[in-house]
């Protein structure tokens, strides 16, 4: 749909595109905001010991608080009509539309992620997470993925399970190492 633009002698000299709200960006924005409520609120339910001026919510809180705002800011934006706009050094098609299978397999990932935890453990479920990801974005090498992705997840578990305290699951595999730590 096109809105005229009227010249100065009361006729319409040429058209241009009427605004919309482009409804993957809003959707964008508001998937954000939601998500920052939702992790601001699961960060006042975790559990703090007493004396702990510094405690394991710090972090989550200002991420959560980030993302409200961010995701504010977008939609503010959004709603106002701004659009991004596409960098000359990027190869990307702007035109191209959403790959909703890669979409459907990384959304299942995350949810297969979040089944297995308590199951297997952290760095387990966090390595399969990984490697789904790495194949649903097309790794040649989509094992490889499964590999960096326990490596790189046995070393947050360490460092944020076994160093910080924070409650990361061990799981069957790995519950060994929650001794050493």
């Amino acid at each position: 749909m096109t809105a005229p633009i009227t010249g100065a002698n009361g006729r319409a000299e040429e058209t241009r595109p009427a605004p919309r709200v482009p409804i993957g960006e809003l959707v964008f924005a508001l998937l954000m905001l939601a998500l920052g409520v939702l992790a601001l609120v699961g960060a006042f339910s975790i559990h703090v010991p007493v004396g702990i001026q510094v405690g394991p919510t710090v972090f989550p809180i200002a991420v959560s608080v980030l993302l409200i705002g961010s995701a504010a800011a977008v939609l503010i934006g959004v709603l106002r009509g701004e659009r991004a706009e596409v960098e000359e050094g990027e190869d990307i098609d702007p035109d191209a539309s959403t790959d909703w299978v890669t979409l459907a397999k990384i959304v299942g990932a995350i949810v297969v992620h979040l089944l297995l935890i308590e199951l297997i453990g952290w760095a387990p479920a966090a390595a399969v997470l990984f490697g789904i990801v790495a194949w649903a974005l097309g790794a040649k090498r989509w094992w490889l993925g499964f590999v960096v992705g326990l490596v790189v997840a046995l070393v947050v578990q360490i460092v944020f399970g076994g160093f910080l305290g924070l409650s990361l699951p061990w799981g069957p595999a790995f519950g060994w190492l929650g001794g050493m730590f």
